[in-house]
């Protein structure tokens, strides 16, 4: 008989996959801007210096809050969906609020519990999680992506300037579409977790390895094999951003650039940033990449409780989240 998974191995799990997921999402939106900055041309260069391009920048949601913009520097909702290709909609399975200083290359990153109470106008109490899903489903995919970063924007205090939603699938699909990357590891790595049960115990030792897109995410979402586990992690995901930097900046594949960076759509299911915002914000990424140092991982904790869930009119599991330390934290990483 099967050994049944205590609750704390379940939760330990759970914590793994959602970790996977938060990594997963990051990559992607880091891959699809050093695509777009290889597609720049020297003089949109000119025109597009980050220090010049992030300034009046637009605002989703109504806050309070009065901060003075700062010219190279934006709030950015990244949202992972769990919606499958030909689905109408999806929830929202992973909530990162990203505040971008492309003047010092600094990145405030900021998780937020995809069950967190929010207050819909209208509507009432729900989790973040249903809005996006009910309001992609009554309004279409970018009007609800629209109004879940309007709720967040509300429930958290921050002025949110830019978001972008991609599903499960963009990284992987984005590597294969470039033909595979050649990869330097800086040690041995052995999965552990991997996506395709048939990766499990696959070991690469330490060096370059050529790879498609299958691979390169099983690798950059290991941490149990890797020396440092989380920090381990996030030197396999700058090694697998620097080989995606050079692939698309070999001379072979100059001309596929401007029909990749059009196929945006294929792994962002939907943003309200234009190319010439994709480029600007990926030159800043090329121009300094040391992701260990540049990225700030911040997390914030609430209380589970079950309670009235207005928009699906029964009760349901959601996370409160604690409103002082919320301000806290928006205050201190995201307001200035």
């Amino acid at each position: 008989m099967a050994r049944k998974n205590s609750p704390e191995e379940s939760r330990s799990q759970k914590g793994v996959r959602k970790r996977h997921r938060f990594l997963r999402y990051i990559l992607v939106i880091l891959a699809v801007l050093l695509i777009a900055a290889a597609s720049c041309s020297a003089y949109e260069y000119y025109n597009l210096r980050p220090q010049h391009h992030f300034n009046n920048l637009p605002s989703i949601g109504k806050t309070t809050s009065k901060i003075k913009e700062r010219t190279g520097t934006f709030n950015l909702l990244l949202m992972g969906s769990d919606a499958r290709p030909g689905d109408p909609a999806g929830h929202s399975d992973s909530l990162l609020l990203v505040h971008a200083n492309l003047n010092n290359h600094t990145y405030n990153i900021l998780s937020i519990p995809r069950d967190t109470r929010v207050y819909m106008p209208g509507v009432g109490y729900t989790k973040l999680t249903s809005v996006n899903y009910m309001d992609q489903l009554n309004h279409g995919i970018k009007q609800g992506s629209t109004d879940a970063v309007a709720a967040i924007s509300q429930l958290t205090g921050v002025p949110i300037n830019y978001f972008a939603e991609t599903n499960n699938w963009g990284f992987q699909d984005m590597v294969d579409s470039i033909g595979g990357i050649d990869m330097t590891l800086p040690f041995d790595v052995t999965l552990t977790h991997p996506w395709y049960p048939q990766d499990k115990n696959k070991t690469f030792t330490a060096g370059t390895h050529a790879l498609n897109g299958q691979m390169v995410n099983e690798i950059v979402h290991e941490r149990d094999s890797v020396p440092g586990t989380d920090y381990g992690r996030q030197q396999l995901q700058e090694a697998a951003l620097i080989g995606i930097a050079k692939k698309v900046g070999q001379p072979a594949n100059v001309t596929k650039l401007p029909s990749l960076l059009g196929s945006v759509s294929k792994y962002l299911i939907a943003t309200n940033m234009t190319q010439e915002d994709m480029i600007s914000a990926g030159l800043s990424v090329m121009s300094h990449l040391h992701l260990q140092q540049q990225i700030h991982y911040l997390q914030i904790k609430g209380t589970n409780e079950v309670l009235y869930d207005d928009m699906l009119k029964s009760d349901n599991d959601e996370v409160v989240l604690d409103p002082s330390q919320l301000q806290s934290l928006a205050k201190k990483y995201f307001m200035n």
